[in-house]
Parts: C-alpha cells; structure tokens; sequence
C-alpha cells in the first residue's frame, strides 16, 4: 500500500495534490462495489441456510466463553462481530426490519444479498449501478402492489387464521414440540392487548410482559392475564393470598428519608433518642393508617419500604412490595385501573386498582407476586419455562417473532400464504411486467424478479430438495389464477395450496423485508468510493488489548 494518497497528476500542473492523511486507505470504482456486495453475501450466505422449518442452528460463542444457540435471524446479526461497512448497514436494516415488523429479518438480509448477486451479473454486463437501482425500484413498486392486491382479510375475531399466523411463524424454531401451546398463548396476550383506535386496531407489545424461568417444560409456559413481579412479599407476616385485591401504586418510599441538606440534632439524654425514634414510628404510622383508610389491602411501591413501615403494614393484614421497576409499575396501573401516586397524602379510594387476586408463589427456586384476574387486563405476562436456561432463551425468541407476526395480522388485516407461494406470484408478475420496459431497465427487474424467486429456492435446498426442479413445478402451478397460494409441501416436495395448508403469514412482513432489502441493495450499489481512516493509537492499542484478552 503506498504511504500517501493522492490524487490523479493534474495535467496542467503536473504535481499531484495530497489530500488524504498517511495511512487511509481507499477503494473506488468496480473495485469498491465488489467488495461491498462480497461482504453482503457472505453475510446473506451465513442466514441462507437456517432459512425455514428445515433450516438449520448456529452456535455463537462471544469472548467470553458464553453460547448461543439459535437460527433466529436478529439475534446471530446480534451477537456477530462484525467488522465490514457494509455488512455492518445490513445488520442495522435487519433492526430495522426487526422492530417494524418483529421477523422477517432472514428474508430481508438473504433478499439483499440475491439482489446483489444478481446486479454482480448486470455489472459484468457493463449495466450502470444507476440503472440497476432504479430497476430494482420499479421492481419493488410492482411487487408491493401485486402483494395488496393478492392479500387476504383478517379480523382480530378469526382467531383459528391468528393461530395460524402463529404456527408458521413457529415452524421454523426450536420449540416445536410446544407450538400449539405457544400459538394459542401468542393469540390470546395480541387480543388481550389490542386497542380499537377510530376503525383500526393497534397493538403495543411492550404491553405483553415476558418472564423467563428454567425448570419444567415448554408446556409448562402459560399467559397470566395480568402482570407477574419478580419480587416476593417483603414481610413473613404479611399474608401470601389476597382475594379481591384493592392495589396502592406508590411512586413515594414508606421510609423516613434523611434530608438533602446536612442537620445537626443535639442529644443530651437517652430519653431524647427515644422520643426521636418514637417520632420516627408515628409518621410511619400515619403513613399506613392513611393506606389502610382508603380499602388498601395491597401495596406495591418503588421505592423502599423499611423495618418499621413493614411491621405495620403487617399489623393490617396488607401484603406489600417493594422496588419494583417503573415498568411494571406502569403495567400494573394499565391492568388494574390504578393511579400511581407519588405522594401518601393525595392517595383515595378512588386510586386503587382492582384483581381478583394477589399471590406469592414459588417458581422454579425464586418467589413471584403474582396479579391476576384485573377487570381490563391491558397488560398480561407470558411466564416461560423450559428444561434448561438456553431453551427457554430461544423458547422467548420464538414467543416474541410469534406475538409479532400475530400483531401485524391484527394491525394491517392483510395474510399472503407462506410455503415460498406469494414469492412465485410475485416473480410470475414481474417477469411480465418487465416486457413493459424497452433497454436495460428491464434486465434489472428481471433480476429483481429472480431475487425474488431465489426465496422458494433456498426453502427448497434446505428442505434437501432440488431446488431447480422446485421451481420449475411452481412456475408451471403459478401459470393458474386460481393457483395464486400454490407453495412447496417441504415434507413431500409436492406443490401444494398452502393456504388450505394454514400456512400463512402476515403482509406486512413480506412488504417491510421487501423494501429494506431493496433499500440495502440500492444504498450498497451507489457507494464507488470507500475511504478508511486510519486507526489512531489510542484505538490501535485498544484493538489489541480486546483481541488479547487485556494486559495481566
């Protein structure tokens, strides 16, 4: 590499003009494109073969020695070190994939890279990168209509398509054994929480509460219609059931607070002390008569609850507890109705939330407060069990890509079939419309069509199908109207109506993984200059301390 950059000799001049400091490195033209779309490939490759039920694991071991094992496809971008640019903007557009849609995020990195594999061919053929990205625009225009167009309805009432939606979400993780329980249980936290606003539905999984505990099985996992702590009552006085709970949020500590600013108190005798403590008691004191006056037979605070506070709560029968995250705080005023107060005084009757009922139980080797049985449990907890700590890892997972895929049926009301169907449609649409495109527009959404294509193909080889032969069967079937959800059977190899199948999925995921992997591809094709600054001492000597583990 030469010690200094510069730029092309001038030919008026003659001298070059050095502009980049000593030791940057730059990669333009054909060079830099291919070596972007390389790095994207690669990482497309690494997912491809974990895409669909019979994709396969990746075991993921960090510095420190800890493993994951997973196919989910957010969480091997997660936990990989990745080092390339260009890779690193495709792990954020798996994020982004991953919080608009919650899955999605193979279907999105894969289509990527099959973009760029294919516009690596259009370039040999000396097409410009411009020309490439506006055919992949138009491609991506034409698919997200022929997608509204071709989509199915869904109420939040047809709860049998709902479960569905979460069966073939499942499909493809590790919790099979358990993906009917698991489906049901996805189903019915989306309905608990959903919210009619004007004539849409919306639906915020922050609501849905997710608690993880090893111990038991994966059937043993069930939905609380309520909020589930990860406390225990702080008082063995106090009881460990109450029925027909009347439930005080404090944001304020049942604690005597030492004053922000610095006192002296001069004591000249024991009798002082005494009457200090004994002053001490009776605020406290006061503090839970005036809890108790209200009807309050539940109190749940974040902040502290002392000794004393806790001896008297225990008198009157209340169950207590404290430091409880402003989270769950929140979701318990959203099930019970209650009004966090911050401060005693202001607290009436009128703020108490209601549940049926307010139970320590022991699970696993810990307690948990558990609250259920609110009158509008807007809020609900998910308790999951497994037999070890890294199935119940991926066993959450699977129960979050499957609680997403159900609120994006409920939120859009629009399901496309899976099983590698709604690709082919798509593609068999594309290929049409790019006849529409006279010059070299058109080889570009024909590219993107076949990017589109290559979705069935890599569900096939992993299936350990041929995936030629796959798809020439579902161009034949796809030659239909009335074939539009005619998908690969993965068991048999047959092409098959995945829709009568069940397997179904949301639109919305198809459109959002579509879109940011146009996005991707299109960014990764425009950037012909690559300048890398050099690495300063401070980071160099810091690189090295973290590849070798820090200095003794």
């Amino acid at each position: 590499m030469a010690a200094q950059q510069q730029l092309p000799v001038s030919e008026a001049v003659g001298i070059p003009v050095i502009i980049l400091k000593e030791g940057t490195q730059r990669t333009y033209g054909r060079e830099a494109v291919r070596a972007n779309i390389m790095a994207v490939r690669a990482i497309a490759e690494i997912l491809k073969t974990t895409y669909g039920p019979k994709g396969m694991d990746k075991m993921l071991v960090d510095s420190l020695g800890d493993i994951t094992i997973t196919n989910d496809g957010a969480t091997i971008l997660d936990k990989m070190d990745i080092a390339h640019p260009a890779a690193k903007m495709l792990v954020q557009i798996a994020k982004g994939q991953d919080e608009e849609a919650g899955d999605g995020t193979k279907t999105t990195v894969i289509f990527a890279g099959e973009l760029l594999k294919e516009a690596e061919k259009l370039l040999d053929k000396n097409i410009h990168p411009t020309i490439i990205v506006e055919g992949y625009k138009k491609g991506l225009e034409r698919a997200l209509e022929v997608l509204e167009k071709i989509s199915e309805p869904v109420s939040i009432e047809d709860t049998e398509k709902l479960k569905r939606v979460a069966l073939t979400s499942l499909n493809s993780k590790a919790v099979r054994e358990a993906k009917e329980h698991f489906a049901q249980l996805a189903v019915e936290a989306v309905r608990a929480i959903a919210e009619k606003r004007g004539d849409r539905w919306y639906v915020d999984l922050n609501n849905v509460q997710i608690i993880k505990k090893h111990g038991g099985s994966l059937l043993d996992t069930k939905l609380v219609r309520g909020v589930v702590l990860d406390k225990e009552v702080v008082h063995p006085d106090m009881p460990r059931r109450v029925e027909n709970a009347k439930i005080a949020l404090l944001d304020a500590p049942l604690e005597i607070e030492k004053p922000e600013i610095d006192l002296e108190i001069s004591i000249t005798s024991p009798e002082q002390i005494k009457a200090l403590y004994e002053k001490q008691e009776r605020i406290l004191q006061e503090k839970i008569e005036k809890i108790a006056a209200t009807g309050a037979n539940v109190v749940i605070t974040q902040k502290g609850i002392d000794d004393v506070a806790q001896h008297f709560l225990a008198k009157k029968g209340i169950l207590a507890v404290r430091r409880v995250k402003r989270s769950d705080i929140e979701k318990i005023a959203r099930a019970t109705g209650a009004r966090i107060v911050t401060d005693i005084e202001d607290l009436k009757p009128e703020d108490l939330g209601y549940a049926e009922l307010v139970e320590e139980r022991r699970v696993g080797e810990d307690k948990m407060v558990f609250i259920e049985g609110a009158k509008n449990p807007r809020s609900v907890t998910i308790l999951i069990r497994g037999g070890f700590e890294r199935l119940v890892d991926e066993a959450e997972r699977a129960i979050r890509d499957a609680l997403s895929a159900v609120a994006d049926a409920v939120m859009d009301g629009k399901l496309v079939a899976g099983g590698g169907a709604v690709e082919a449609e798509v593609a068999k649409d594309l290929y049409e419309y790019a006849t529409k495109f006279p010059g070299k527009v058109q080889l570009a959404i024909e590219a993107f069509a076949r990017a589109v294509e290559s979705i069935p193909q890599i569900l096939a080889y992993n299936a350990g199908l041929d995936p030629v032969e796959i798809i020439v069967k579902l161009r034949s079937a796809h030659e239909k109207a009335e074939n539009k959800w005619y998908g690969i059977d993965l068991e048999s190899g047959d092409i098959v109506d995945m829709w009568s199948r069940g397997i179904i999925e949301p639109m919305r995921v198809k459109a959002n993984a579509l879109k940011a992997g146009t996005e991707v591809a299109s960014m990764i094709l425009r950037i012909d200059d690559v300048i890398a600054a050099k690495r300063t001492e401070e980071e160099e000597e810091k690189g090295k301390k973290e590849e070798g583990g820090g200095e003794e």
